[in-house]
């Protein structure tokens, strides 16, 4: 609205009453003038209300300074056991007895569950009974093997020894039967010796039928004793078998953790093939995982600093931020989620404490490393402009200028400021809502210019 279309509105309105004989133009510079006056920014107006002319306005007032700040990304976290075990039987059976009570710490080898051993121990029973009957077939098979064996050596020793006897008796045959053409022994003397000679042949042919029966009772006591090992052989497989279904009735922790719910009772039947038989879900929280996830942008930083050493990772329990758990980062994805953009992290925590529970919520603190110089002030001191983050800096002669910056990480009330400012200015911290640029100020409060490990 231009201001001569506004005169002429106040004019109208009888603001100022025109009397016949008064020129228009008075009145206009009349209503510019108090227009000025009005025209004032809200934080003028407050000034001239409550700070009359050259009246110090009451700030209080800190020093920017130098310190190490740590570099960090803050996540929501989710605690989970570090391992989870499932605990079912492996046999058919009943529950005869609990050996712990619920929500209970137990080692690795702790038994946990006995089952009704008198099925198992019985068939264990009967398969070592078969085992020694089996045992003594073997036995037996072996001896006949044995005599068998010892046979064949004897009809081979009398073979040899009748064949000797009948080259003799052949030799006796053929002396006497050239004693007998020159007229020097009787004929009846020849057939003597001839016929002895035909009984050794028939006593040698007696001796390999009995080598050749040898052999045939060797081949089959070898088969009896081969048949009675392969039946031993079972028998030992059936009462390993039978050792390790009892060796199952007595159930142990297959590794350190809390236990959870107990979902059997004393009685209960269970089956070994039925996935809802489950026993108990142990839980290992010493140590324990928080898993968290970062954008994907931080990956970068991760990776280097990761690769230079250990990153150290807070875990802040509500109620509880005062006393941050402290782990280490242990695992990143290898994937990056495509529907959030963001990775999976890993941090291992001791846990002696039993601070950390599984499926508890909390937050995460990641921290990459320390920057040792940057420039800090407090949070409270940064106010919000057309122009951007600003803060009021108070000079030496106690009046106070605008001075734009660029905020980075905030940490713990305090913010890193990237440029803008340097150590050991003055920035006002509270009474910013009355200060206009070259305000007179007065300093009610100051904090000590550096904490110590701070530099201004």
């Amino acid at each position: 609205m231009s201001l001569l279309r506004l005169g002429n509105q106040i004019v109208g309105r009888r603001l100022f009453p025109r009397h016949p004989g008064v020129p228009l133009a008075p009145l206009l510079l009349a209503a510019v003038v108090i227009l000025a006056g009005c025209s004032g920014g809200p934080s003028e107006r407050a000034d001239a209300k409550t700070s009359p002319a050259g009246e110090a306005i009451p700030v209080s007032v800190r020093s920017v300074v130098t310190k190490a700040v740590p570099v960090q990304i803050r996540a929501n976290g989710t605690v989970q056991a570090y391992a989870t075990v499932t605990v079912k039987s492996q046999v058919d059976g009943q529950i005869l007895r609990v050996h712990f009570t619920e929500g209970q710490d137990v080692k690795t080898d702790d038994l946990l569950f006995t089952l009704d051993q008198r099925p198992f121990e019985a068939t264990l029973r009967q398969a070592e009974a078969n085992l020694g009957r089996d045992t003594a077939q073997l036995r037996q098979a072996e001896a006949a093997l044995a005599q068998s064996m010892a046979a064949e050596k004897q009809a081979e020793a009398n073979l040899a020894r009748d064949a000797a006897q009948l080259e003799n008796a052949n030799a006796q045959a053929r002396r006497y039967k050239e004693l007998i053409d020159d007229g020097a022994v009787s004929k009846e003397q020849y057939d003597q010796f001839r016929t002895a000679a035909l009984a050794m042949e028939a006593t040698i042919q007696a001796d390999q039928a009995a080598i050749t029966n040898a052999k045939a009772a060797i081949q089959a006591a070898q088969a009896t004793v081969e048949n009675v090992r392969a039946v031993i052989n079972a028998d030992q497989a059936v009462v390993e078998n039978a050792r390790i279904q009892l060796g199952y009735t007595v159930i142990r922790a297959p590794m350190d953790g809390r236990t959870g719910n107990l979902l059997v009772h004393v009685g209960s039947a269970i089956k070994a093939r039925d996935d809802s038989s489950q026993l108990i879900v142990i839980n290992r929280v010493h140590p324990i995982y928080v898993s968290f996830s970062v954008p994907e942008q931080s990956l970068a930083d991760i990776r280097k600093y990761r690769a230079a050493g250990s990153i150290k990772v807070d875990a802040l329990i509500p109620g509880q931020e005062q006393s941050p758990v402290r782990g280490e980062l242990a695992f990143v994805n290898n994937t990056v989620d495509p529907s959030t953009g963001t990775i999976q992290l890993k941090a291992t925590f001791s846990n002696g404490d039993n601070r950390l529970w599984p499926g508890q919520f909390l937050n995460v603190i990641l921290t990459l490393t320390m920057e040792p110089n940057a420039v800090v002030v407090p949070s409270q001191a940064i106010q919000t402009g057309q122009q951007g983050p600003y803060v009021f800096v108070v000079k030496p002669d106690l009046t106070v200028e605008t001075r734009t910056i660029a905020p980075g990480l905030a940490l713990d009330g305090e913010t890193v400021v990237l440029k803008g400012l340097t150590a050991g200015e003055q920035v006002v911290t509270e009474g910013q809502i009355r200060l206009v640029p070259g305000a007179l100020v007065e300093v009610k409060s100051s904090a000590p210019v550096a904490a110590p490990g701070e530099k201004s």
